[in-house]
């Protein structure tokens, strides 16, 4: 495996931000909040206030008392730091100010499930309603055009395998497991893991000499299930290294004579499959470019063929509310992204090729308790993350993202959603 990893492009100089220590070349948005107007700031903890004390929180302010109607406890340490970073940069600034230690959690998924299930509440209608004046908008650059998607994967994907390594399981799966019961054991990751690759490609009816086209090879697991089962399998990923790592694993498993991974865009591929299998791939495709997915799964596949696709999903209307918004997702983890919602989905399908549904489960706390070994095991690992080079910000950010992401599958704000799709044979 290698490790790679963004360096920052001038010498780093660590400067105290909050309660925490920011190298602010490689951080600077962290290091450096965006100003704020002092009457912004005030209004901005005028709203926040008035929106936090009708929720089930604690809220304490610089060390005071808590306050509130009861709940886990969302303690701000610069209070002045905070309201000013969401007044000027919303929930981009509510994720910097966390990263930044400008205000922690005792029990941080709990605040988030809070918040993310009251995520209508937060901001009051008027503001909402005029949402595109104040919320910053995705820039360009993030366009998930051929070139564009290849950056945006790398910056995640390519940070390092060892990072991936230290916190998935021997799987390395880095999608919703699919358990047999709750609480999941962390010893149990890995056959659940399995289980999900299982239903999908029994859902894609993969069985021997079947031809498999995987869109999204993550690091071989289902390439490797599927060619187990006498399949030839095709898998594109634009992770360099993904594709080095994945095509070792293949090798180790005596497949590689099966299996063949490619560094390749989902619309450079060409010809026809049995099957076409894609695990939480959508998310990265860009609302833009989803007609062009869906068109390439429907080309790919051989008339009598079937589709199996793993989705993340968000209700329709929180989707058409933050499709153009530039979060805090989208600028420190997944730049391009955008979850879709199923009415999304299904109506890009319809719409734009001639595929039809033929099965749709949804298992959202299944991915709530994924996400929780992942974050257990990351905090735990955390001397491992430091000794590969990703700093104390990074590691709260990543946190962060797991956490906000685990709260998001338990207030039920996040979905996940297997999904087949047919093709009618020739006549």
């Amino acid at each position: 495996m290698s490790t790679t990893r963004p360096r920052p492009a001038v010498p780093p100089r660590a400067v105290p931000v909050g309660r925490a220590t920011v190298d602010a070349a490689r951080w600077p948005d962290v290091a450096a909040p965006p100003r704020s107007s002092a009457a912004r700031t005030a209004l901005t903890a005028a709203v926040l206030r008035r929106s936090l004390d009708r929720l089930p929180l604690r809220v304490r302010f610089a060390g005071g008392a808590p306050a509130g109607k009861g709940g886990p406890l969302l303690d701000v340490r610069d209070p002045a730091a905070f309201h000013g970073r969401i007044g000027s940069q919303g929930l981009v600034g509510f994720g910097e100010s966390y990263m930044a230690g400008e205000w922690d959690s005792p029990d941080l998924v709990a605040v988030l499930t809070v918040l993310a299930g009251h995520a209508d509440r937060l901001i009051p209608g008027p503001m909402q309603r005029l949402r595109g004046l104040w919320a910053p908008r995705r820039p360009d650059a993030q366009r998930n055009t051929p070139g564009g998607s290849r950056d945006n994967i790398s910056r995640h994907y390519d940070l390092s395998n060892e990072l991936f390594g230290l916190f998935l399981d021997a799987t390395l799966s880095y999608s919703s497991a699919v358990f047999r019961g709750f609480p999941a054991h962390r010893d149990l990751l890995a056959a659940a893991q399995q289980r999900k690759i299982d239903r999908l490609l029994d859902l894609a009816e993969v069985r021997e000499g079947s031809t498999v086209l995987e869109i999204g090879t993550g690091w071989g697991e289902l390439a490797i299930r599927a060619a187990a089962r006498g399949a030839r399998v095709t898998s594109v990923t634009l992770s360099r290294e993904q594709r080095d790592l994945a095509r070792e694993r293949v090798a180790a498993a005596g497949l590689a004579d099966r299996v063949t991974v490619e560094l390749r865009d989902y619309r450079e591929v060409r010809g026809r499959y049995d099957a076409v299998v894609s695990v939480e791939m959508i998310e990265a495709v860009g609302v833009e470019f989803w007609p062009a997915y869906f068109r390439t799964l429907d080309a790919r596949l051989a008339p009598g063929g079937r589709v199996a696709l793993q989705a993340i999903t968000m209700p329709h209307a929180r989707m058409l509310a933050a499709r153009s918004t530039f979060t805090w997702i989208s600028k420190y983890i997944f730049p391009g992204g955008q979850i879709p919602s199923t009415e999304a989905i299904e109506r890009t399908v319809g719409e734009h090729t001639g595929l039809a549904l033929a099965h749709r489960d949804a298992f959202g706390p299944h991915y709530a308790e994924t996400l929780r070994l992942w974050r257990e095991r990351f905090t735990e690992r955390a001397d491992e993350v430091d000794a590969l080079g990703f700093d104390a910000t990074f590691r709260r950010m990543w946190t962060f993202y797991l956490a906000y992401s685990e709260a998001g599958f338990r207030s039920g704000y996040l979905d996940v959603q297997q999904y087949a799709f047919t093709k009618e044979a020739a006549r």
